[in-house]
């Protein structure tokens, strides 16, 4: 029996910005410019030579950072920029298995790879938009539950799979800030199934700012030997948002 199962992984990259409370500044713009958090001081910047690069602000009250129990303040130009600029990739955006034999593991992976400089780091969320299913059919290969009884996982708790009686689809996560239920490489989980709907639940996360955090996602397949043959396709969203 041929089956040919292509996941088709979708990035979408979200910026997240919570305020909590107002700010003694002013967004300013007009149809050539914009000026983001505008206040008076006599000069601020980024500048640089052969020997140094500084960002400063001249003029501006009180700059610098201010701690307490409950907050922290970081007041003028030069927190607005990050020395780690945001960026998240994956390293293969089309998963194909190929053909399948009932009864085995087929797994494939792909790489997420995280850099940020926010204040209070980042999450990564998943979901897929429906269980595997064959192109133009409601016929379906069901989200694994993993080896069942107290083994039996879902969208918001990994448990271990290692048993080839038990069919369905699921991932893994090995690297960087993974979710902690994630304890070693036989723990799977379901995608959150955005058709029924189901909340995206987090994949990868951290409270501090970080390069190059890397994690493996291992999806895996398993089938029965009456599984309908067909070419099968979902999609899976990652949204990846630093936090401050």
């Amino acid at each position: 029996m041929k089956l040919l199962k292509i996941i088709s992984i979708y990035l979408i990259v979200g910026y997240l910005l919570f305020y909590l409370n107002p700010v003694l500044a002013q967004n300013m713009s007009s149809d050539h410019y914009e000026l983001q958090m505008g206040n008076f001081n006599m000069a601020s910047g980024s500048k640089a030579s052969n020997g140094y690069k500084l960002l400063d602000t001249v003029g501006q009250t009180a700059p610098g950072q201010y701690d307490s129990n409950g907050y922290i303040v970081k007041a003028g130009f030069i927190y607005i920029k990050t020395l780690i600029p945001f960026s998240f990739t994956i390293s293969d955006l089309s998963i194909d298995f190929g053909s399948l034999i009932p009864g085995a593991f087929s797994t494939k992976t792909t790489i997420l790879t995280v850099s940020t400089g926010s204040a209070d780091g980042y999450r990564v969320t998943a979901f897929e938009n429906h269980p595997l299913q064959i192109i133009g059919a409601s016929t379906q290969i069901a989200d694994t539950t993993c080896n069942g009884g107290v083994q039996t996982c879902d969208q918001i708790t990994a448990k271990i799979w290692t048993d080839t009686s038990k069919y369905g689809f699921g991932f893994n996560m090995a690297g960087h800030d993974i979710a902690s239920d994630f304890i070693d490489s036989a723990y799977f989980r379901q995608f959150s199934n955005d058709q029924i709907p189901e909340e995206p639940q987090t994949v990868m996360s951290s409270t501090f700012s970080g390069r190059n955090r890397q994690a493996t996602v291992t999806f895996q397949i398993n089938i029965s030997d009456v599984q309908a043959a067909g070419d099968y396709e979902n999609m899976i969203t990652f949204i990846c948002a630093p936090t401050y």
